[in-house]
């Protein structure tokens, strides 16, 4: 596969990756954390904020690899 398709389907892959999961964050946090206090609500925004990275760096790794020779 070469860089420009990898690049192509990273790119799509992380656009429909950050839409589900703030999707399913918000629903969550709507359901369990909001109006419960600042002790709830902090830790779950920040976790959940931070949350998307892993996924997101795997992803951009995967696409940055060089062609095969």
């Amino acid at each position: 596969m070469t860089l420009r398709t990898r690049k192509a389907i990273g790119t799509i892959a992380t656009v429909a990756f950050l839409i589900a999961y703030a999707l399913v964050m918000m629903a969550v946090g709507g359901m369990l954390v909001v109006g419960r206090g600042m002790a709830f609500e902090f830790p779950f925004y920040l976790v959940a904020g931070l949350g998307w990275l892993p996924v997101v760096m795997a992803i951009i790794r995967w696409m940055s690899k060089p062609d095969p020779a």
